[in-house]
């Protein structure tokens, strides 16, 4: 028996990857995030930092930004939101902020990781609201497309 929500996660997963694979084309830092609600994507986004030069540029930052828009509320209730590496503090402050109810991320982030690798600012039962974290769905295929990026940085 396939898992309903868990066939879902790995669909919407690929949509971050191909949003991933938009900031790899264009030499950004390759994480992408949806914004589901009500099994339809209402956000999409990548890192644009370099592009835009703006440090709060992220994936889920733009994805956020559209969704609200969307749906014409600073709310993200009823929504999912899908991100190929770990949310940093400033992504998973909005996150809480927006009041999204579920994250789902690929790859663990050791080195700014804030939904419950170094900090879990999403699921801190002090502040006034928390998301349901799953972490790993399709893990790999976002740390390698990170592996390959920066590698391909170190070489040049």
């Amino acid at each position: 028996m396939i898992d309903f929500a868990l066939q879902n996660d790995d669909d919407f997963m690929r949509q971050a990857l191909r949003e991933a694979q938009k900031a790899f084309e264009a030499e950004e830092v390759p994480i992408g995030a949806v914004i589901v609600h009500e099994n339809k994507i209402i956000g999409r986004g990548y890192n644009q930092t370099e592009r835009l030069q703006d440090p709060t540029a992220h994936a889920e930052m733009i994805a956020i930004t559209a969704a609200a828009d969307y749906l014409g509320s600073r709310r993200l209730l009823d929504c999912t939101l899908y991100v190929t590496l770990e949310p940093c503090a400033m992504c998973s402050g909005a996150i809480v902020l927006a009041r999204v109810p579920r994250l789902v991320y690929g790859a663990s982030d050791p080195k700014a990781g804030a939904s419950g690798t170094l900090y879990t600012i999403t699921h801190d039962p002090r502040l006034n609201h928390r998301c349901i974290v799953v972490p790993g769905i399709l893990e790999e295929e976002g740390a390698a497309m990170l592996r390959t990026f920066f590698a391909r940085i170190r070489r040049n």
